[in-house]
């Protein structure tokens, strides 16, 4: 199998043939199970952590609660639309209509700053497991599209360029 449809002549994305294959129910209750999660956390255990932050922390978590609170929304968007064309409730094409009113807003480029060191731990796995499955779902929505299935994660690609510039700094 070389990644082609010999019938149409056209590429098969390899990203939408897994997820065809049974990896968009794994994805789906991942990210449902992660909804779940956040919601019961930031409700309960999370808002008292909360309350016990210094000032600088305490806003850098409202801010950070809210960009994973949108995110995850979006994401539940995304998710259920696909379950939707799955289960064939809707057509590819009225998915593609109603997935065109929801914008993915980008993940924050750096995090940081004062108080973000002193965020709860648990609030910190929230967000890198909430940018994880960020980013496996705008690849696929690439792929999807068609732009550029094996584009690389972003932080594999910051690695890379850290290790482009180290070997050029030392002439390999």
């Amino acid at each position: 199998m070389d990644g082609h449809d010999r019938s149409s002549g056209k590429a098969i994305s390899l990203i939408a043939r897994r997820m065809a294959a049974g990896g968009f129910d794994a994805l789906y209750h991942e990210g449902m199970g992660l909804i779940e999660e956040v919601a019961a956390y930031l409700d309960g255990d999370g808002r008292d952590e909360a309350k016990a932050l210094p000032r600088e922390a305490s806003f850098v978590y409202a801010t950070e609660s809210m960009r994973l609170t949108t995110r995850l929304m979006q994401l539940a968007s995304w998710l259920l639309l696909h379950r939707a064309v799955s289960a064939g409730e809707l057509s590819v094409e009225q998915a593609r209509e109603e997935k065109a009113k929801v914008k993915f807003s980008a993940l924050p480029s750096e995090r940081g700053g004062p108080g973000w060191e002193a965020l709860p731990e648990r609030m910190l796995a929230y967000i890198a497991r909430g940018d994880s499955l960020f980013e496996r779902v705008t690849r696929f929505e690439s792929a999807e599209k068609g732009e550029g299935a094996t584009a690389m994660p972003a932080a594999e690609n910051a690695v890379n360029a850290q290790l482009d510039r180290l070997k050029a700094a030392f002439g390999r």
